[in-house]
């Protein structure tokens, strides 16, 4: 029997989470086919990250589903505090007040023309989106869904991959793409594959965050029920016995609960549901009903970067080039940016109008990120460890009132792990040889972040109208591929940008905005926007060579 026809794809994506299915939508938009394999035949329905920070809303805006998302998770009146608590029936130690989505959203309708906050942070778990991504994945023309699939092998060569993958049960597909991704997590096969090691310190010894950690799915009407507890996205319990942490996921009665596991634990087993369920009900205070849906097993700590973001025609994102401590939730977000800013230049490769160092400014520019991020993660893990907690903190008495007010006060500095704004929006690919530099200085507090047209940030965001929906912000008047912005009232000629760009193929929009107020934003007459919506070029005037500088701007 002939063996079966070799299937192609421009773009093989080898795991099926989040960052592999926004790739596979990103690649989509710009009117490239993928095949994504993911060895479950399923969304993993489990709860992991419960944060989709300002960014990644903005990415999920362009791909047209940030709305339906904001729909999922915590209902909209929740309020998404952190609270720490002695136990539940014992003493509220600190609150740090953040507002509900409803409020999030009712404050962007007001704020001003330039504020930043296109898409407020959203609280959902990524159980809830992984779902929904995969759904809408499965409408896209352009993508090809292999769930239940494993990618065994691979071989590269000049001109692309050849890929082989096999289902439960023997059936087996020979595939062959341009180039192959590989987002499929922290034990990726395509990482191992290519013998890429993680560089970095790999777990944190402390009260809470060690390296053995355990991720649990837990039901129970009690917290709401019985405690009044006001509610809350996040609750800590805090005290000399025990640190646990619970994390809403609907809202009613289901909850993630983080917990410190032995060293030498066995895989996850009834036994867990005896040790999670009672750390739930000690720190309740009390012997409430706990029902244990799941576990999974996990590092704590960790701040990991792959020494190289891929060779060649195999690339990575996510998962695969970077382990987070979950503090901040900045690890999916990280991964979902590494999928914005991979998908232009495979679209590039793939239409035919990028050069050949394209491929390699992926990893130039996105590894120095991941550092910067996985260090931040592990910096705000180290605090929650550092909470003093004296056997007094529990008493009714002098010694205890001062225990609990000096944790209090440690507490509530914590506010900036739920912010993180600059590392959210503040990502800049300074010195990449794709952004060219007019000078200026590039804003150094990375901590903070304040919207500036310096080239290689994200392009500061602007509303164009009174409204605050689709259509109203600049973003939304972006092209897919590249966007000339003509700012003020009389900007100069640009006929040569766009001529050069059509004379390489490249997709540009031409977006003349009169706006002061945007001309200030961005400091030239003049801005380049790369697909990813970071700042390539500006200037008061078109350059001598259009063309020179669309040479750089993609690769050549």
């Amino acid at each position: 029997m002939p063996a079966p026809a070799t299937q192609s794809t421009a773009i093989a994506i080898v795991g099926g989470g989040p960052v592999g299915l926004v790739l596979a939508l990103l690649l989509d938009r710009h009117g490239i086919k993928s095949t994504v394999f993911n060895t479950e035949p399923n969304a993993r329905w489990h709860p992991k990250g419960n944060t989709h920070n300002a960014r990644t809303m903005e990415h999920y805006r362009r791909l047209g589903i940030s709305e339906p998302i904001r729909r999922l998770g915590l209902p909209a009146d929740h309020p998404t505090d952190t609270v720490y608590f002695t136990r539940f029936n014992g003493w509220e130690l600190a609150r740090i007040e953040m507002p509900s989505a409803a409020e999030k959203l009712a404050a962007r309708d007001a704020s001003a023309k330039t504020d930043q906050l296109l898409e407020p942070v959203h609280r959902a778990n990524q159980m809830y989106v992984e779902k929904f991504l995969l759904e809408h994945a499965a409408t896209r023309p352009n993508i090809t869904l292999r769930f239940g699939w494993s990618a065994t092998s691979f071989k590269q060569d000049y001109d692309g991959v050849s890929l082989r993958g096999e289902r439960a049960g023997g059936e087996a597909e020979s595939w062959r793409a341009a180039y192959l991704v590989g987002c499929d997590g922290g034990q990726s096969f395509v990482r191992r594959t290519l013998g890429i090691r993680y560089e970095g310190p790999g777990g944190l010894e402390q009260p809470f965050f060690g390296t053995y950690m355990l991720a649990s799915y837990v039901r129970t009407k009690a917290l709401y029920r019985d405690y009044k507890v006001r509610r809350a996205w996040q609750y800590w319990v805090v005290n000399p016995e025990l640190r646990v942490a619970l994390t809403a996921l609907n809202g009613e009665d289901e909850f993630l609960v983080l917990t410190r596991r032995a060293e030498d634990a066995p895989p996850p087993s009834a036994k867990d549901d005896a040790l999670v369920g009672g750390m739930v009900k000690r720190a309740a205070g009390a012997d409430i009903p706990v029902e244990l849906l799941a576990h999974s097993p996990w590092n704590g700590g960790a701040a990991l970067v792959a020494q190289r973001y891929g060779e060649d025609r195999v690339l990575m994102a996510g998962d695969a080039v970077h382990l987070f401590s979950p503090t901040g939730g900045f690890g999916m977000n990280t991964g979902i940016d590494d999928a914005a800013n991979l998908a232009w230049k495979l679209a590039a490769m793939i239409q035919g109008w990028g050069g050949p160092d394209l491929i390699a400014s992926y990893d130039r520019e996105r590894r120095p990120v991941g550092k910067r991020n996985t260090e931040a993660a592990r910096a705000l893990a180290m605090n929650v460890g550092d909470v003093k907690t004296p056997r007094e903190m529990e008493e009714e008495s002098p010694a205890g009132t001062e225990a609990r007010r000096q944790a209090s006060d440690f507490l509530a500095t914590f506010g900036e792990e739920f912010g993180s704004i600059g590392v959210q929006l503040g990502a800049r690919y300074d010195g990449s040889s794709l952004i060219v530099s007019d000078g200026s200085p590039p804003p150094e507090d990375f901590a903070h972040y304040d919207p500036s047209g310096v080239p290689g940030g994200r392009a500061p965001q602007l509303w164009l109208d009174a409204g605050r929906g689709f259509g109203s912000s600049l973003f939304d008047r972006f092209g897919v591929g590249f966007t000339l912005l003509r700012l003020g009232r009389a900007p100069p000629d640009s006929a040569s940008l766009a001529a050069a760009a059509q004379s390489r193929g490249i997709p540009l929009q031409v977006l003349d905005i009169a706006d002061t107020e945007a001309r200030a934003l961005y400091g030239r007459d003049l801005a380049l926007i790369r697909p990813d919506q970071h700042v390539a070029w500006r200037g008061d005037r078109a350059p001598p060579d259009a063309d020179g500088l669309w040479a750089r701007l993609v690769g050549f």
